[in-house]
């Protein structure tokens, strides 16, 4: 079976992310795809196993076998999180609808290391870029300031909300750079702040709960295997 195969045959679960997830699209926004594929299971008794992940088969679309999305998941990887929350889902079937279920277990104090150091490596290049350039890419520029408030959010209430609502025309405006690089400096700094602050008293749980997403593995894994014969 093909990479492209197990994409079109056994995804459970498929959303729009990027900017058109985020609220924050115009007209010239790419539509990035990102999916969840269930390999059958007979696939990982061969020496050759499946792929951990496929790109494509369409352009802008990438997509995780289940086991690694959980891994990533588990440890609060904010792309993954992410796409575990978009509003704009495109295809889902009962395994996929339990995957939804279990957002909340992934969820974790965990995610203020993994945001805050994600953020602290795209504020590397962006720093990067203002001395070799004398500015940014304002568009990461925008991204990043949308990423460290949507980590400041999560800590702060328990839930991840990847629209940015009345932030929009803010956001945009730093991505048009009509907003001064001091000025995008401060307000990163503000939100890191914050998100450093909530940290401290935020409702999330030290850790995710991974035997409730063990269990789910399993059972996909058996059904699927029995499906087989």
């Amino acid at each position: 079976m093909t990479p492209d195969e197990l994409v079109r045959e056994h995804t459970i679960y498929s959303c729009v992310m990027g900017s058109r997830a985020f609220g924050l699209a115009t007209e010239d926004s790419d539509t990035d795809v990102r999916g969840v594929y269930l390999a059958p299971t007979p696939l990982f008794w061969h020496f050759d196993k499946p792929p951990a992940h496929v790109e494509g088969p369409a352009e802008e679309q990438f997509s995780w076998e289940l086991e690694r999305f959980c891994e990533l998941a588990l440890r609060n990887n904010p792309n993954v999180l992410e796409c575990l929350h978009s509003p704009v889902v495109e295809h889902v079937d009962d395994w996929g609808r339990e995957l939804l279920s279990l957002r909340g277990a992934f969820l974790s104090r965990r995610a203020h290391q993994t945001f805050v150091r994600y953020a602290a490596g795209q504020r590397r290049k962006l720093d990067a870029d203002v001395r070799q350039y004398g500015g940014p890419r304002w568009k990461h520029a925008m991204h990043l300031l949308r990423l460290l408030t949507s980590c400041r959010d999560l800590l702060r209430t328990g839930e991840l909300r990847i629209d940015v609502g009345e932030d929009r025309d803010r956001l945009l405006a730093v991505k048009r750079g009509e907003v001064t690089w001091p000025e995008v400096e401060s307000w990163m700094d503000r939100l890191q702040e914050e998100a450093d602050r909530a940290h401290d008293t935020t409702p999330l749980p030290a850790a995710p709960d991974e035997p409730r997403i063990q269990d789910f593995l399993i059972r996909a894994r058996r059904a699927s295997a029995l499906s087989e014969f």
